[in-house]
């Protein structure tokens, strides 16, 4: 399943640094961190980001019941390091019937939340009416985090998107209707900081959310 590093925005070819450029290069967007290519979800696949990441790297813990890890990607090299991640889980709606989260924490300008969402970028700034009252909670790394609604976001999901540890957080459910997945004031865990119990997730198939934005 292995490939080539791709734009976090478009998911167009990348060229990498060489004589005329020392960074990623997209025939569209430019510099672009780029983004790696997908494996298939396992403890082993989510340290080596984890290890590589600059950014937070967002999971539910504990996972909600019947909830597994469905896979993780991240944007950035091996010289720079991870500037976005994604992370994909997958279980019961809270409604009944399958349902999806993917969590991604990217710095400014990455531009990979943006393309999950299925909205302009490259950042949510502009799309969220922050002052409005939050719509949604979660605790990042111990610390209450409003989220609130993306406009402009496709019909088949719900997208909420705020700032936690200085940088994007972005919480994307399908379908739309398993948002409701977000007022239970979900705690997510940077797992940076997590320690031995990460061996003991539980990993499911590869997230075709994750795989296809």
């Amino acid at each position: 399943m292995r490939g080539e590093p791709s734009c976090p925005k478009c998911g167009g070819r990348v060229r990498a640094p060489g004589l005329f450029a020392d960074s990623w290069q997209c025939a569209v967007h430019g510099t672009v961190h780029p983004l790696q290519p997908v494996v298939p979800p396992s403890v082993e696949a989510l340290a080596v980001v984890v290890r590589r990441a600059h950014v937070p790297v967002w999971m539910p813990w504990p996972l909600p019941v019947g909830w597994l890890f469905t896979g993780v990607v991240s944007a950035g090299d091996d010289r720079n390091g991870g500037r976005a991640t994604a992370v994909a889980c997958s279980g019961p709606s809270p409604l009944g019937g399958p349902g999806e989260l993917l969590l991604v924490a990217e710095e400014l300008g990455v531009g990979l939340g943006v393309r999950y969402a299925g909205v302009d970028g490259p950042d949510p700034g502009p799309l969220l009416r922050v002052d409005r009252s939050p719509h949604a909670k979660v605790h990042a790394a111990g610390r209450p985090t409003p989220l609130w609604h993306v406009e402009g976001a496709p019909g088949d999901r719900a997208v909420f998107a705020g700032e936690a540890r200085g940088l994007w957080l972005w919480a994307i459910v399908w379908p739309e209707r398993s948002g409701l997945l977000m007022y239970d004031e979900l705690v997510l865990t940077d797992l940076r900081d997590a320690g031995a119990e990460v061996d003991l997730l539980p990993c499911g198939a590869l997230s075709p959310r994750i795989l296809s934005p």
